[in-house]
């Protein structure tokens, strides 16, 4: 779709005839979709009240957080048990009883590449390293606009010399991640099937496997973001991107700010 999708608040009506007789598994980005965006990663904070609102609905559906972070990381920011965290865009999740990687022996080749760019940008201003398990983000919110085509050419450089890399694009940021047939769009689907497996006998009696057919509903407001919206619209389910200004995206609705997503949630 070009142009803003129409407001997810303001068809709330059509969204819930599209839910009645199915149950929706939630999945939710993090940075700008539950938290505001800020200057650096660790200002990121998820508003109280957002969790509580997370809180009440983990009691009733399944609920996962896919993030571009680390696992642990969003997993501590968010707060909260009983909920599915993905993390590095879906290489690695974990839910209530069980864990998931994808492509053993990436975390040490992911590292050496986190090593040789902060190397090479080390006398940037404004220039962030954030190393993850599963991948690389350089962020470059706070450089100097003027610097910022040296220090893709620096990005480029680690990733001609690594192999098993890309680079991916985000905002304000470049990022290496693996050059695997993965984002979170697979990862999606891969937690929608968990969603639909038998019961694990470790795994918490309130998220009982319906009978009634799932419908996957993701928010989120990056590029990354993108493969997920096309994926829950592949499963028959519903995207939401946030976003305050018209843009090109596979999403159906659109939410203007975390608040706007902080009061959708509480209507589910």
């Amino acid at each position: 779709m070009t142009g803003k999708p129409p407001s997810a608040l303001e068809h709330w009506d059509e969204i819930a005839r599209r839910l009645e007789g199915r149950r929706p598994v939630l999945f939710l980005d993090y940075d700008g979709t539950l938290s505001p965006l800020a200057p650096r990663p660790d200002l990121a904070v998820l508003p109280e009240a957002t969790r509580e609102v997370l809180r009440r609905l983990g009691a009733r559906y399944p609920v996962a957080v896919l993030s571009g972070r680390g696992r642990d990381d969003v997993a501590a920011r968010v707060g909260l048990g009983g909920l599915v965290y993905a993390g590095s865009h879906g290489f690695e999740i974990a839910g209530p009883g069980w864990h998931h990687e994808v492509g053993e022996g990436l975390p040490e080749r992911v590292a050496q590449a986190a090593a040789d760019v902060r190397a090479r940008l080390a006398g940037v201003p404004g220039v962030l390293v954030e190393p993850k398990r599963y991948a690389v983000s350089v962020h470059y919110r706070l450089a100097d606009p003027a610097s910022v085509p040296g220090i893709e050419r620096a990005v480029d450089q680690v990733l001609a010399a690594h192999d098993g890399l890309r680079k991916m694009p985000g905002k304000k940021l470049f990022e290496l991640r693996p050059a695997l047939d993965w984002d979170k769009g697979k990862a999606l689907l891969w937690i929608l099937d968990e969603a639909r497996a038998p019961v694990r006998p470790s795994s918490p009696s309130r998220h009982c496997r319906p009978l009634c057919p799932l419908c996957p509903l993701y928010i989120g407001d990056d590029l990354t973001d993108e493969d997920a919206f096309r994926a829950a619209a592949s499963a028959g389910g519903i995207g939401i991107v946030v976003a305050d200004a018209p843009q090109e995206t596979a999403a159906g609705y659109s939410l203007r700010d975390p608040e706007e997503v902080r009061e959708f949630l509480a209507r589910l």
